[in-house]
């Protein structure tokens, strides 16, 4: 058997938005509108060693540093508190406008192990990426108790 350190896993999906590049820049970087369509609460600023808190509730009260920032561009996050199989990972948005619309690609990398929290996380990732799209496209705010 291998040493396990040796591996890591990696989640991706790619969307497409029908809005300014500009929005969607802020919808996944400004805590304002984060709310909206992830965490219950958050503060943190798109600007390089800048910590967001992204807090779901009191057990899950995470924290993540930024460690590459370019604005209308991409945003990734490094996880700093959060839990094990969280705090190796790192999650981010590339945005490339394409026309009236921008084409997202996400990415969560670094992942520890492929189980059940790795493969949970996906689908979550997934239908919070959906929210996200219909808070832009529609301006639909899905109730925090009732996202993934």
């Amino acid at each position: 058997m291998g040493n396990s350190s040796d591996k890591s896993f990696s989640i991706f999906h790619t969307l497409t938005i029908k809005a300014s590049v500009d929005k969607v820049f802020d919808a996944v970087s400004d805590p304002k509108h984060l709310v909206n369509w992830w965490p219950q609460r958050c503060t943190g600023s798109p600007k390089l060693g800048s910590i967001y808190n992204f807090y779901f509730s009191e057990e899950y009260d995470w924290f993540g540093k930024v460690v590459s920032v370019n604005p209308k561009k991409s945003i990734h996050i490094k996880m700093t508190e959060s839990d094990q199989d969280w705090n190796p990972t790192t999650f981010g948005f590339d945005l490339e406008e394409s026309g009236e619309k921008v084409v997202v690609k996400f990415s969560h990398t670094n992942w520890p192990a492929c189980n059940e929290h790795f493969k949970i996380a996906s689908y979550c990732w997934a239908i919070l990426l959906q929210g996200l799209k219909n808070y832009l496209e529609k301006g639909i705010i899905v109730p925090f108790e009732e996202r993934e």
